[in-house]
């Protein structure tokens, strides 16, 4: 599935609504150069399941966890990941397969240990549709 946006308003709003339809145990990755949207489109999805609180990326404490909304929501940001090693210390797998619904920035760089089933979303610009323009793929792998 492929949609096109051309605001923030737009990509948030097809966030927001893909939350809504978010289940306990789902996982969504999201890759996209920086600058794509990425933290806008995680701020949507947050509003989709409820979460009223800021959201923000979680850069350096590489996971964010928000339990206001209708499930729990565990926003990792995995740029900064230095090994497989970190993920363990910070008990991914409690996030990964808990009652949850987890999103994952930059998940390509943690690619074996992403279970099977994950709903792959990928975030595009082109400066030629303009600068508001997005391409957001959806994939399960």
């Amino acid at each position: 599935m492929t949609i096109e946006t051309n605001s923030e308003q737009e990509t948030r709003a097809f966030a927001k609504a893909l939350a809504a339809q978010a289940t306990p145990g789902a996982i969504y990755t999201l890759t996209g150069d920086l600058g794509t949207g990425k933290t806008v489109f995680t701020q949507g999805f947050a509003e989709g399941l409820g979460i009223l609180e800021p959201v923000n990326s979680p850069t350096f404490t590489i996971v964010q966890e928000y339990d206001s909304g209708r499930l729990p929501f565990y926003h990792f940001d995995v740029y900064r990941i230095g090994s497989i090693e970190e993920m363990e210390e910070i008990g991914y797998e409690d996030c990964f397969y808990g009652s949850g619904v987890c999103l994952i920035e930059w998940a390509n760089l943690i690619e074996e240990l992403i279970p099977a089933g994950r709903i792959a979303i990928t975030i595009e610009k082109d400066l030629n549709k303009g600068f508001d323009y997005r391409k957001i793929t959806l994939k399960t792998p």
